[in-house]
């Protein structure tokens, strides 16, 4: 592809990318016409001032924070598929997620199993504090392991042995908890976009910022990865500085979008195979930005979706994510025979 097919297929996706948010904006258990979406952004005069309140003060911050997760973890997919070379790998391959898992188990489910209280830290911000403080324990483990072993693929091994281990630890403190406990961790595994204020939204855009940033500073070195370790090198990639600052990357995005929005499967894993059917490139500075708007429409339309328009039901977005996408790749499995990688 030359420039101008990539300039096309960037201006198709900012076209979509604007859609689903005027969508996600418009649709609800109260419809909204994208005229007085579009005059509650702008500042002018709304219909209803019903209208304005809740586009501004609930569905604004949840479009952005759906925005924030599909990109995030659409790049974390990239970064962790293209360093383990591995078109299955995933944002939570380190076993960030599972380390979100046990901080929010220990929170909620802890306070039976081992005797604990919880009453210290209470409500919403206590969920996003257990989980951050598992995300960034594993991380430092992670960042510890990577700086001992130089073998990639070992690492990648040992992440999965990482969310094996905290998942069993996970099910043993379910197994002693009350009924009541099992059923709000249960709920907050099912994922959430809606439950963040506008202050929540300001941290998780700061961490995604700083993601995003080490991630810009890697795409050199990403490129060189997919010629195999031993090529990097001779190119002159710092290798073990520049997977430590891929790995911080990624658990810095994973890690904060899991913290705030729950655990979201699907997403990193698969929309930068998506991207790749439709930009047939290997050089990251394109996908990258391609990646970012790709997942931010994937996640717009599972969470528009998922907020069942015209009822007042709201249904999981984690396995929205997953009806949503999973269908899509096994269609362009069969379709391509193979993943493009």
């Amino acid at each position: 592809m030359n420039n101008s097919s990539y300039s096309l297929t960037f201006l198709i996706l900012a076209l979509v990318l604007i859609v689903c948010i005027l969508a996600n904006l418009s649709l609800g258990s109260v419809a909204i016409p994208i005229k007085d979406v579009i005059a509650s952004l702008v500042g002018s005069e709304v219909s209803k001032s019903s209208w304005e309140y809740i586009i501004l003060d609930y569905r604004l911050p949840k479009t952005i924070t759906a925005i924030i997760a599909g990109s995030g973890l659409a790049v974390s997919g990239l970064l962790m598929q293209t360093l383990f070379r591995n078109p299955l790998a995933g944002p939570f391959v380190l076993g960030i997620s599972s380390g979100a898992s046990l901080g929010v188990a220990l929170y909620i489910l802890g306070g039976t199993a081992l005797g604990l209280s919880t009453a210290l830290l209470s409500g919403k911000w206590g969920l996003i504090i257990a989980a951050s403080a598992g995300s960034f324990l594993v991380l430092l483990m992670v960042i510890g392991v990577a700086t001992r072993v130089k073998d990639t693929m070992a690492l990648l091994i040992i992440g999965l042995m990482v969310g094996s281990l905290t998942s069993a630890v996970v099910s043993v403190l379910a197994y002693f908890s009350k009924a009541e406990e099992l059923q709000r961790f249960v709920f907050w595994s099912f994922g959430s976009l809606g439950d963040l204020s506008w202050s929540g939204v300001g941290i998780l855009a700061l961490c995604f910022a700083v993601g995003l940033i080490l991630s810009i500073a890697s795409l050199k070195s990403l490129d060189s990865f997919l010629l195999g370790d031993a090529y990097a090198r001779t190119l002159g990639t710092r290798f073990s500085r520049s997977r430590l600052l891929i790995i911080i990357a990624t658990s810095l995005l994973a890690g904060s979008i899991t913290a705030f929005a729950g655990p979201i499967a699907f997403i990193g894993l698969a929309v930068p195979h998506l991207i790749r059917q439709v930009i047939k490139t290997t050089r990251h500075i394109i996908l990258l930005p391609a990646v970012i708007m790709g997942g931010a429409i994937l996640m717009l339309i599972c969470d528009t979706i998922a907020q069942v328009p015209f009822s007042e039901f709201t249904l999981p977005i984690n396995a929205i994510s997953a009806m949503v996408g999973a269908p899509v790749v096994i269609w362009l499995l069969v379709r391509k025979k193979k993943l493009l990688f």
